[in-house]
């Protein structure tokens, strides 16, 4: 996943990106590449927005 594959504002669920994130540890075996290094990075980063937006909308 590049940089540039990744929108301004999140339009995945919360959830959905916690279920990606496991599924890339699942894959890696628990040591991750530089490569998927880079891809957790940026799904933690997608992640923490749409946790925000959630928690903003609900309140």
């Amino acid at each position: 996943m590049s940089p540039d594959s990744l929108t301004s504002g999140s339009v995945r669920s919360a959830a959905e990106l916690n279920d990606k994130i496991r599924a890339l540890w699942r894959r890696a075996g628990g040591t991750l590449s530089a490569q998927e290094r880079v891809e957790y990075e940026l799904l933690v980063v997608e992640w923490a927005t749409a946790i925000r937006g959630e928690v903003i909308e609900a309140a």
